[in-house]
Parts: structure tokens; sequence; C-alpha cells
């Protein structure tokens, strides 16, 4: 029976000669041994929420999920270490009973620690970095079975590399991450006029920890979100009511329109005008991954790009103009992030605003994302290395300043290519 493994989308998928879920890191060794052997390229699945072709291989797919443990916590430090295959949420829930939390999360957290930190996930909050900047020390597994700890005094250019990789130096078995005592964040989401967002939009950047917006082409009204820390004691939502409006509404309803609008393009305004009409008054107080991630159950694909901060309004207004020319039923979301200085960090060395762009499933993406692109292209964009895009290490090399010290440390990670598949070989280049 032939392997096959499936992203979280649908839209990807390969059959590796072999599918490999070690217990250990000693098995994990042992397959790189025999994939060595018998010639075989390697590559590592996370939780599968990546849109491109990062994992894609027909040698070995490496599933990291069973090892998903929590080794050590220092409360003094607030340095964690945990095995790469736990999920942000088990962490988080496992963690907060010792009053400790990641600094900031993305809208959803199901995937796994390494594999957000080696595409450069990230949440929103224009004086905080992306999760992999919270990547105090990396434990790697090369070619040959042998293992580096990479941090800050190990190996700096290691430790810059590694943080955000796409799986292209090695197997990260473990990470230490430095995280902060536990808070509750109060999550506001209201609808604000577009064109009254955008000419404050600083001021809703920088007057709130972590803010970000939603908007449809066709629809005056921005969806925002303004999520802050807060000494009021945590507030659960009751189930029910978790389960109207998380999943019946953000889900179960939207979906039925997305899937009005594969079947009636025309309809696509009108579903736009409504879903962000229906956008009501909420106010959440919660634990702080409760407030940050939201279920997502709608199946789409993604492009998401980092522009400098400097050129938000002028590329948020050319993407929305241009969503009106295309038809999706799918909204655009808007993020900030501060500067890091992972090698191949979207946001590295500059303050970043990213805008993301989706399509639902079944419907043709390619003449949307590529308009897109062209506009990202325009303000220096950097593509988020999960989310679809249509570069090449030659568009790509000029983008990142230090992108030839991330080379060198490829190069002495992984001289024979062990790490690699076709995306991997378009987007870095060959060894």
């Amino acid at each position: 029976m032939t392997n096959s493994w499936v992203n979280w989308a649908g839209d990807q998928t390969c059959a590796p000669a072999t599918i490999a879920t070690p217990r250990s890191v000693d098995e994990v060794a042992e397959i790189l041994g025999n994939a060595a052997t018998s010639g075989r390229p390697v590559r590592v699945a996370g939780a599968g929420h990546s849109f491109t072709e990062a994992v894609l291989t027909d040698g070995v797919l490496l599933d990291l999920s069973n090892l998903n443990r929590i080794l050590d916590v220092d409360k003094s430090t607030g340095r964690v270490r945990v095995q790469a295959g736990i999920t942000l949420n088990a962490a988080s829930n496992a963690l907060h009973p010792l009053d400790l939390a990641f600094p900031n999360l993305g809208d959803i957290d199901v995937q796994t620690v390494a594999g957000a930190t080696a595409t450069g996930t990230h949440g929103t909050g224009s004086r905080l970095q992306n999760l992999s900047a919270a990547l105090h020390s990396i434990e790697l597994m090369l070619a040959d079975g042998s293992r580096v700890e990479l941090n800050a005094e190990t190996d700096p250019d290691g430790w810059r590399a590694a943080r955000v990789s796409i799986g292209a130096l090695g197997v990260i078995t473990a990470a230490t991450v430095q995280l902060v005592p536990s808070f509750v964040l109060e999550g506001i989401e209201r609808p604000i006029p577009v064109d009254d967002l955008l000419a404050d939009l600083d001021s809703y950047v920088d007057d709130n920890e972590h803010f970000e917006f939603y908007m449809f082409a066709h629809s005056p009204l921005a969806m925002t979100k303004r999520n802050n820390r807060t000494e009021l004691p945590e507030q659960p939502r009751g189930k029910a009511v978790d389960w109207f409006a998380d999943i019946l509404m953000s889900n179960y309803t939207f979906d039925a329109l997305c899937r009005l609008g594969r079947r009636q393009p025309r309809m696509v305004p009108w579903i736009h005008r409504g879903a962000a009409y229906a956008g009501s008054y909420r106010r959440q107080v919660d634990r702080s991954y409760r407030v940050f991630a939201s279920p997502r159950l709608i199946r789409f694909t993604e492009m998401e790009y980092a522009i400098p901060r400097a050129h938000s309004v002028d590329a948020i207004r050319e993407i929305k103009e241009l969503g009106t020319r295309f038809d999706t039923p799918m909204p655009i979301e808007v993020r900030w992030v501060a500067p890091d200085d992972a090698f191949l960090s979207p946001a590295g060395g500059r303050d970043t605003c990213y805008i993301a762009v989706h399509q639902y499933r079944g419907m043709d993406f390619e003449p949307y994302f590529r308009a897109c692109e062209a506009v990202f292209d325009k303000y220096d964009g950097r593509p988020h290395w999960g989310k679809r895009h249509f570069q090449t290490a030659e568009t790509l090399r000029d983008r990142y300043p230090d992108w030839h010290r991330f080379a060198e440390v490829r190069r002495r990670f992984d001289p024979k290519g062990t790490f690699t598949n076709d995306y991997i070989d378009r987007v870095l280049g060959p060894i």
C-alpha cells in the first residue's frame, strides 16, 4: 500500500517511500541513518498547516507528533524545554498552570512548535516579534544523526539560521523557548469603516498591544480586533456561546456563504457586504492563548507577504481595490510585528506589516495571487514561508541582507542536500 500525506488544506499531497513516526530522538537518528544508506531525501511534517510544497517528498517523511513532551521548566527564567512535535495549543494548556505563556500567538495554535517557528509564523503586535524570536536554543539533528545545540553563544550564525529554516538544515528535535508569566487579555472586536481606519492607522497599531483587522474587497467596513492585557480575572465564555460564535457563525455559516460564492461568483460582492455587516461587537476576557486563537474549519489556501510598515496604507488600499477584480468570497487579513534578526525571517530587520489574501477551496487561486504578488513585489515584500507564493531564489536573494550567511550555514549543516526537495531548491537554490 502506498504511503500518502496531505496537508490541512487538502491541496498539497505526496507519496513518500516511507512515513516514519519516531518515538525517541534515538529513533530519529536511526531513521536518518537508513535514509543515508538508501540515498533518500528527508523532510519533516508538522501539523500540515503550510500551504506550500515545503513538506513534499518521495523519500522519507518524518512525523514528529510523538515527540510532544515538555522536557524541562525553569520558572526562574521562564525558559521551557520542549520536544519539537508539541503543538502550541498543547504547550499553552500544559504551561498555564505553571504561570507561563507564549508572549504572542497567531490566530490558530494547532501548529507544532518546530513547524510554526521554521516557517516564520507570527501573531500581531507592533512591539512583538514573530514566534521564532522566542527560541532561546535549538537542538538540531544533522543527516549523520549527530546533534548540535544552537544558541547565541554556541553558534550565533547557526542559531539565526535555524530559527527560520524551512526545514533545510536538519531535523529540529527540541527547543528551549523563552516564555513570559501567564496573562489575561481583553479582546474587543468591532467594525470600523476602512477609510476611517486607514486615516488614523498608526494610532490603532501603536495604541494596542495586539491589533489586526479583516476586510472584504467589496465592503467599506473593516472588522478590527484589539487584544490588550488586563488585570481583570479570566471570564471564560460558556460552551454554547463559544460554539455559536466560533463554530456556527465564523465557520459553518461563512463556509456556506463561500460555497455559494464558488457556485455563483456574481454573489461575491453581496457575500462580502453581508459578512462584513454581520461582524458584531464582541468582547472576550480570558487567558491569552484562548483569546489569540480561534478554530479554523473552513478549508482554503492563502498567500501572505511581509512588507515594510511604512507602506501599510498604500499596500492595503491597492490589495483591497485589486480584490474587486477577482472572484473570492474570502477576506483580506492585516497584522503588524516588530523586527527580529533571524536570517530568513520575513520581518528581519524592519518594522513589518503582514497582508494575507485567501481563496476558498476548489476556486482558482493563481490569477488572484499572482496579481497580489505583483503589488507586494512593488513594496519589497517577503513571502511567509508557509504560504503560497511564486518566488525563486533569484527573486528572493536581494530581499534578505543575510541571505548568503544562511546559505553558508546550510552548506555547513547539510552539505549533501539530504533535507531538500523541489520547493527548497526553488526558493533557496541548490546546495
